[in-house]
Parts: C-alpha cells; sequence; structure tokens
C-alpha cells in the first residue's frame, strides 16, 4: 500500500553528495516527493510502497564520506506529485555538522591524469566524494554562495554537472574546471606550466612555498640534504621533524608500512602518519635523531600533480613564523615566507580557516595533532549526556583547541598552537567567533582551566556566562572517558595522567598522577614524587635544570657537578634552596628530560618541545627486544612514587659501559610499571572499574605499549581506555572540560 513520511536524517549528510544518493535511491525503490538541506540535516517527504527498503537503505548505502547518526520516521500528508525531486536549502541557524576536507578520490584523479577527460592536468578538480570542504567555508547552510567558490561562476559544462542528479557533482560546491575555476600559478612567474616549472625548481635545490588547503607549506625535494639544511637554517628550526609528502610506492621504498599503516595514509583525512623508517635512507636532516618518519599521501590534485612532476618524495613542513599560526593569505605569504622560499605556488582560491595538517599513528591508533581531515568531525556524548546543555570550553594554553557541546554531540575543534603568541590568540578568538556562528552555539555556560593566568582561562571568565573551572589533569582523564563512551554514572576508573605541567588542586604544579575518578570528581590517589622547576618555565626548555633537580634530591650533588659544570649550578641551587622561582612539580614530562639530560640528549636546551623525550624514546626502541624485562627501581611508598633510587643505578649503568638505549628503555619499562602498578592496585580492590591512560607523555608509543604490558602481567581482569581519535595532549583537554561543566549542571539542575 502506498504510504508517505516524513524522514529526517542526523550526522554528516551535507556537502557527501547525500541528496543525489536520496535522490538515486527513490528512482531505486519507485519513491515519489522530496529532499533538502535544512539546519537539521537532511529532510525527506517520500511516499511509495517500499519506503521500509528506502528507509532502511538510507544507512546502509550512505555515501562514503557521510556518518548518518539517526534516521527518524513519522507518517505524513501525501505530496501529491509524480516526481522525486531535490530542492533548494531552507532555513536559518545551524543543527547539522559540516564535512570535513577530504582528500582526492579515485574517480578525480583519474580525471586528471587522462588526457582525453576536460579536466587532465587541472589542479582543483573535486566532486562530492573529495575535495575542500570546512576550509573554504564561510557559514551555513552549505551552499555554493556560502563557500571561497562563490566568485567563480560555472561554465555551462559544469553547470550541467552540478545540475544532473545522477551525476558524482551533483551539488558539489566546488566543482569547476579550468575554464571556470580557480588557476595556479608560480612566482617570480616564468614561461610555460606552471606545475613543470614548480617541479624544475624543487628539483634544482629551490624552497618553494605551496598554497594548499588549510594554508600554506614550505617544500623541497627530500633527498636533497643540502636544500633540507638550507630550510632549517632560513627558518631557525635545527632538529624538529619534517613532515613528508609521497605516493605510496616512495613511502615503501623509505618507511615500514603495515595494513593499518596504509588504511590510516589512504584514509579520507589524509593525516601525516608516523612510520618506521626502514629500507633506503632519507638525509639525517628530515628528522634528527628520531626513528619514525612523518609521510602524507598527496591529498589534492596539485599535490598529486607536483609529485608525478618531481618524481621524488618533498618536505612539505608548515609554512609559518616560528611560534606563528600557518600563512593562508597570498599577500601575507609573500611577507612572511619571501625569507624561507625562493618561489611560490600560488592560487586563487581564498582560505577561509586555517587548518594544519593532522598528525596520527595507526599502531597504537592515536591522533597526536587533530587538525585537517578531521575537523569538524564530532563526537556523540556518552549515555547520560542527552539532555546537556550547550558548553563552550577553552581547553589550555598549549595545544590550544575549542570544544563545543549541543544537541548530545561534541566539537572538539582543531589545533590552534600555543597561546602566548600574539598571533595564535588571536586566531583562537577568531576560532571561538567561528565556531559559535557557523553551528548557532548559544552556550549555557563555559569551561577551562583551574590556572587562572592561562588566557583561555581568562577570556572564559569574559564571556559573561557561568563558568566551570576544572583541574587539568581531571579534563585529561574526563576527555578519555568521553571519547571511549563512558557513562555518564559509568563508575570510578583510575586514570594514570602523565605530561608536562598542570596547576594541581592543591595549588602545587602537577603531571605524574594517578587519580581515582570519574566526570563529576576525583581523588589523588599517587603521585611521582615532587622535585623543584628552577627558573619555572625555563626548566621544560632546559633539561639539565631538572636533571639537577633529581639528582640533588638523590644525594648525587657531585654527579650532576660532573655532568653540568658548566651551567649556572650554584644559582641554581640557591634558587632551589630558597624555593626562587623553583616551584615543586610532579611532572612526568620533566623526568623524561632528567633522564634524557643525564644520557647527554640536548641537555643545555632543546629546540622544540618534547625534543629531549622524543629523543629519549627513539633510543629505547633501538635497545635489544630481550632487556624489555630489565628496569630500574621506582618505589612507591604510599601516594608517593620516588625515582631517587634510580638515578645511582642509572650512574652505575653509564660507568660500566651499559649502553644509552638499554638505560632508555629500563627507565621507560620502570615508569610503565610502577604506574600500572598503582592503578592497578584500584581495580584489583574494586574501587576501579577501569584504568585510563591520558596525557601527552602517552603520544609515546613505547610508553603506551609498556603500561599496558605491565597491567596485562598483573593478572586482573582490567579494561584500559585510551585516546584513539583526540589528542592524549593537551589538544584534548577542552573536551574533558566541557563534559565535566555538563556533569556538574546536570547533577546540579
Amino acid at each position: 500500500m502506498t504510504e508517505a513520511r516524513r524522514i529526517r536524517v542526523r550526522g554528516q549528510v551535507q556537502g557527501v553528495g547525500f541528496r543525489p544518493f536520496i535522490w538515486q535511491l527513490a528512482q531505486r525503490f519507485d519513491i515519489t516527493g522530496q529532499v533538502l538541506n535544512d539546519p537539521e540535516g537532511v529532510l525527506i517527504f517520500a511516499q511509495g510502497v517500499a519506503l521500509d527498503a528506502f528507509t532502511t537503505a538510507i544507512r546502509t548505502d550512505a555515501p562514503p564520506l557521510a556518518r548518518v547518526d539517526a534516521v527518524e520516521s513519522a507518517p505524513c500528508e501525501a505530496l501529491g506529485t509524480d516526481s522525486f525531486d531535490i530542492v533548494a536549502s531552507t532555513g536559518a541557524g545551524a543543527e547539522t555538522r559540516v564535512t570535513p576536507d577530504a582528500a582526492t578520490c579515485g574517480d578525480c584523479l583519474a580525471e586528471i591524469r587522462d588526457p582525453a577527460d576536460r579536466r587532465f592536468g587541472y589542479a582543483f578538480a573535486n566532486c562530492t566524494h573529495c575535495g575542500p570542504r570546512f576550509t573554504i567555508l564561510r557559514a551555513l547552510p552549505y551552499d555554493r554562495g556560502q563557500t571561497t567558490m562563490a566568485p567563480f561562476n560555472m561554465c555551462d559544462a559544469c553547470r550541467a554537472e552540478y545540475e544532473n542528479p545522477a551525476d558524482r557533482r551533483f551539488h558539489a560546491q566546488p566543482v569547476a574546471c579550468a575554464d571556470c575555476g580557480p588557476r595556479v600559478w608560480v612566482e617570480p612567474e616564468s614561461d610555460g606550466d606552471p606545475i613543470t616549472d614548480a617541479a624544475d625548481r624543487l628539483l634544482n635545490g629551490q624552497v618553494l612555498a605551496i598554497k594548499g588547503l588549510g594554508g600554506f607549506h614550505l617544500a623541497c625535494d627530500a633527498t636533497n640534504a643540502k636544500t633540507i639544511a638550507t630550510l632549517r637554517e632560513r627558518k631557525r628550526r635545527p632538529a624538529k621533524p619534517f613532515a613528508l609528502m609521497g605516493t605510496l610506492d616512495m613511502i615503501r621504498r623509505y618507511a615500514s608500512v603495515g595494513p593499518a599503516d596504509e588504511a590510516l595514509l589512504a584514509d579520507a583525512a589524509a593525516p601525516v602518519v608516523l612510520l618506521e623508517a626502514t629500507g633506503d635512507s632519507l638525509p639525517d636532516g628530515i628528522a634528527p635523531d628520531q626513528i619514525t618518519l612523518g609521510w602524507m599521501l598527496p591529498y589534492t590534485p596539485l599535490h598529486h600533480l607536483l609529485l608525478t612532476a618531481v618524481n621524488r618524495p618533498l618536505v612539505m613542513t608548515s609554512g609559518n613564523l616560528s611560534g606563528e599560526p600557518q600563512v593562508i593569505g597570498n599577500q601575507e605569504a609573500r611577507d612572511k615566507l619571501g625569507a624561507f622560499a625562493d618561489a611560490f605556488v600560488m592560487h586563487d582560491r581564498e582560505i577561509a580557516r586555517r587548518l594544519d595538517d593532522s598528525v596520527e599513528r595507526a599502531d597504537p591508533p592515536m591522533i597526536l595533532r587533530r587538525a585537517r581531515g578531521r575537523v569538524p568531525g564530532t563526537l556523540p556524548l556518552p549515555e547520560g549526556f542527552d539532555d546537556a546543555p550547550q558548553v563552550a570550553a577553552y581547553g589550555g594554553q598549549m595545544k590550544s583547541a575549542i570544544c563545543l557541546i549541543k544537541n548530545g554531540q561534541a566539537l572538539l575543534g582543531h589545533h590552534l598552537g600555543e597561546l602566548d603568541e600574539a598571533l595564535t590568540y588571536d586566531a583562537f578568538l577568531q576560532a571561538d567567533a567561528d565556531y559559535a556562528d557557523l553551528f548557532d552555539h548559544k552556550p549555557e555556560l563555559v569551561a577551562c582551566d583551574l590556572h587562572p593566568d592561562f588566557r583561555a582561562s581568562v577570556h572564559a571568565r569574559g564571556k559573561g556566562l557561568p563558568v566551570v573551572e576544572v583541574q587539568h589533569h581531571h579534563a585529561h582523564l574526563a576527555s578519555c572517558l568521553a571519547e571511549n563512551g563512558w557513562p555518564l554514572d559509568g563508575g570510578e576508573v583510575a586514570g594514570i595522567i602523565l605530561d608536562g605541567t598542570g596547576l594541581g588542586a592543591d595549588g602545587t604544579v602537577w603531571g605524574g598522577e594517578v587519580l581515582l575518578g570519574d566526570y563529576h570528581g576525583f581523588e589523588r590517589h599517587a603521585w611521582l614524587k615532587p622535585a623543584p622547576l628552577i627558573g619555572g618555565d625555563m626548566a621544560s626548555r632546559e633539561p639539565w635544570r631538572n636533571a639537577l633537580a633529581r639528582l640533588d634530591q638523590a644525594g648525587l650533588h657531585d654527579w650532576a657537578d660532573a655532568l653540568f659544570g658548566d651551567q649556572p649550578l650554584a644559582m641554581a641551587r640557591m634558587a632551589m634552596d630558597k624555593g626562587l622561582n623553583a616551584p615543586l612539580c610532579s611532572s612526568a614530562g620533566r623526568l623524561f628530560d632528567a633522564v634524557a639530560a643525564c644520557l647527554g640528549i640536548c641537555p643545555k636546551r632543546q629546540s622544540y618541545e618534547g625534543e629531549a623525550a622524543m629523543r629519549l624514546e627513539a633510543l629505547a626502541q633501538k635497545a635489544p627486544p630481550d632487556e624489555i624485562s630489565f628496569y630500574y627501581d621506582i618505589t612507591a611508598t604510599g601516594p608517593n612514587i620516588d625515582p631517587s633510587e634510580m638515578w645511582a643505578t642509572i650512574r652505575y649503568d653509564l660507568s660500566n659501559g651499559v649502553s644509552a638505549e638499554i638505560i632508555a628503555l629500563r627507565f621507560h619499562s620502570a615508569l610503565a610499571r610502577v604506574f600500572a602498578q598503582a592503578a592497578g592496585d584500584l581495580v584489583s580492590v574494586k574501587q576501579a572499574k577501569a584504568v585510563v591512560l591520558s596525557g601527552g607523555c602517552f603520544q609515546n608509543a613505547l610508553l603506551h605499549r609498556l603500561t599496558c604490558e605491565w597491567l596485562t602481567a598483573m593478572k586482573i581482569d582490567v579494561r584500559v581506555l585510551a585516546h584513539k581519535t583526540t589528542p592524549a595532549n593537551d589538544g584534548g583537554l577542552a573536551l574533558g572540560q566541557a563534559v565535566i561543566a555538563a556533569a556538574r549542571h546536570l547533577t546540579n539542575r
């Protein structure tokens, strides 16, 4: 019997070819009616005999970039039409999600490689299954007039594709071709094809500034050691690893690519994927003292065309001044990158918002930087948060990101950077206004870090709304719980939270904690024995300061003198004795720095955040596998986890010729063991229902693996919750703050 239904589809359903997909389903099931986009997602009025099968197929056959969260169906009056039509978007506001930018699909790639195709060699080919989305969007709903493609009037051929429901470019808002769309050029200009010109420059050892989806990259030939050294010198970036771009065949030549790695590389998000360096060697200057390389596949037609012309891997590092956000405008690039680049690869499609490349790992799965390709994807809130109010959370001072809660979803925004930098803070303010406008977000309360002087916290307090201040490490714990769908009333967990620094609930500086808690609150169950942060923030930049504090604490003053005698030790010790700018801190990150300094790893100064710890991990990964069962003594007496005894053993091992690789591995194993034991004990006595691993130190793949192994060795039935789709570092703080604020509201209403 013929019936009529009103069908609402919620989720990531705009800008992914969903309306033509519905149109095609309607032809398949002989359905009449109409489909449109509106502020809540996709709305369908359908009538026919096979409505059940039609509705089921909406979920099961959805387009590749779609994410269907809900299909709601209710009877409605017959429309009185004998066709099925796609009609214009309606309504103001924004209740649906925007699709992240997606890498070039196979069909578009085949076209730009086919000399017989009208898009042969065109650098901006796209369709509903790929191409720019969030980086070109100015406002919702997602229609061409609301994007930076608005100035480009479609030619007749593109218009015919755009208006044909059977075509994969139906309502693909960035659709274009060489006759009507954006163009690419090289500066300084020369005769001939710009792709060929750019490739020749790269092969001749030049550094190019290339405009991509979310900003400019600085690119050069990844096989040219001299050019890489030139880029490092110009950018004043002596050691921080460069990202690389190559085809899959190129990547396999220089790195180990397992099935999970290959799947992640080929994901529509096209992130930078950390891979073990194997096979042929690339210049050491790409990633000094590291055993992994960050690789990504080309993700725009422009990148594909350049790589084909160059036929070798390219360095692709962020185009920015040190500490500043990535450059996105053409004139901005000329002004700021002129000192770095020999030439520019420009185009005339504006970038609406900057997005760095996402950085990820496949084994264990983790996101180190959540940005292009992942944002603005959302996470469903766990059970119990259905009635959560709209919340805006502003994260921390470093690796800043914003989180919005609305309608049972959490939108964790893109990586912004360090808010100490004025231009990054400007980008933070713009992102706050941008997300609120795009998603019609009207928060009832805001959340921020407990630290009163963080710029994000000051901003939150200035919003004129109720403010929920959240302790830093509690936010880490809650972000991991939320990502893993832990129910609001799911019970307490043991959180191993290891990171750099965060203001503790007792006013001291924390960073190596075992917390017993949930969304509602926490207790500090165990912690790393505090040591002075000599010079405050200087201690995070100069590892010798942390080593001095720990060695003096262990009574090894003479060893500290021998190792760091060229540093101002007397002044540093006086500061420790008198408590002058030397707050006590339980940071695991600073303990990594201390061990690294004693092994001679950048003791005087780190050239980038986390350098000492990253190099220590790389060193440990080179140790013989059978050393994994050995570990140093880090004792746990009551809540105090004390590494003092470890230092004398490290000194003994060094004096007896034990390699730095083995010492680094034994330290990792010791730290993992003692924290696993403290958390596992809470599970053993039924105080905790699971163990959470969070904080920036758990982006260390070796520490992550060893902690899980030590928990397994305890032979307890324990569920381990770790980050996979949100960062374990401070980039995930805002999610934790948001759900804690929501939990408090729901409890106190």
